[in-house]
């Protein structure tokens, strides 16, 4: 019984062989060049282990960058893959978990905060001190103006109506009782997560 071969397949062993035979009979070595073949391009890579920012799973993935951070360098991503070690997702990552890499490397990507004055058109820089007074003033003020010390019965409620507040998919659980905690320490009653969503 003879093999099925096909032209293409009978070409490309054809070509191969050919290829090793000349290679060989010049006495070239080829080792080292299959070995660097072999290496990973994430291998001199930083590794850092992060979230998904996409839905509410919150995927682990491990982020690897090239670049020391030092003088005249540029930090970059160069690979994004799912973390095997997370309880998650193992290791998987969906097509667009899988496809993060893009958002940060997106040219459209802002690198800091930016504020529009009220009536205004146009969108600013400022420098994140800014952004943190502006968030805690707003913040405050509105609690002010929303805390409610006792109901309609005379009980001490403290609680605030004006601010609620929604978790992030891609906090850790550390995180979401800590923002939880705080949030409650002021006060506020209409606190949900993004899982729940």
């Amino acid at each position: 019984m003879t093999p099925d071969i096909s032209r293409r397949d009978l070409l490309k062993v054809s070509a191969l062989a050919g290829g090793a035979g000349l290679v060989n009979a010049l006495g070239f070595d080829l080792k080292p060049a299959y070995a660097a073949a072999r290496e990973l391009k994430i291998s001199n890579a930083r590794e850092f282990k992060t979230v998904c920012p996409y839905c509410a799973v919150g995927c682990g993935a491990i982020a690897y960058v090239h670049g020391s951070g030092g003088l005249n360098t540029v930090n970059s991503i160069i690979h994004v893959e799912g973390d095997p070690d997370s309880p998650i997702n193992g290791g998987t990552l969906c097509p667009k978990g899988a496809a993060q890499m893009q958002l940060a490397m997106s040219p459209r990507l802002e690198k800091g905060p930016l504020h529009r004055e009220a009536g205004a058109s146009e969108w600013t820089e400022v420098s994140w001190d800014f952004a943190m007074d502006w968030f805690a003033r707003k913040f405050k003020d509105s609690r002010d103006a929303s805390f409610v010390e006792e109901d309609e019965q005379g009980r001490t409620v403290n609680r605030c109506e004006g601010i609620g507040w929604v978790g992030s998919a891609t906090v850790a659980n550390e995180d979401a009782y800590l923002i939880t905690k705080t949030m409650r320490a002021m006060g506020l009653v209409y606190i949900d997560h993004q899982a729940r969503i």
